[in-house]
């Protein structure tokens, strides 16, 4: 069942390993492939590094949709279609970090519910 609840992580991961793939940055595309790995150890730290991996990884999809945006703008090229697009990414990847607040995900990464307790 954990398995399910972690879709959206590996999902957002391998749709960065696709950007990255795409732009031609080998180094990032293994970094996103290779990540997911980590959430077979239970430990907090776990949930912390892929929550910044993921809030980065908004990040990227929300320069890129500014850049290709810009590109297109310029080019007088329709954009509108593009940005929702990657901007649906963007937040996808972005509510990717909250599966963690899920009962048992919390349970299997050692997690307290709430910060002091």
């Amino acid at each position: 069942m954990n398995v399910v609840k972690l879709l959206p992580v590996i999902v957002s991961m391998l749709l960065l390993a696709a950007h990255f793939y795409r732009a031609g940055q080998a180094v990032m595309v293994f970094f996103s492939i290779a990540l997911p790995l980590i959430l077979l150890i239970r430990r907090p730290w776990v949930v912390r590094v892929m929550q910044a991996v993921l809030v980065m990884g908004a990040l990227e999809w929300t320069r890129t949709v500014i850049r290709l945006a810009q590109m297109r703008m310029e080019m007088g090229a329709p954009w509108g279609r593009l940005a929702l697009i990657l901007s649906v990414v963007a937040v996808f990847t972005t509510g990717s970090t909250f599966v963690f607040t899920a009962r048992s995900l919390r349970k299997r990464y050692r997690i307290n519910k709430g910060i002091g307790q």
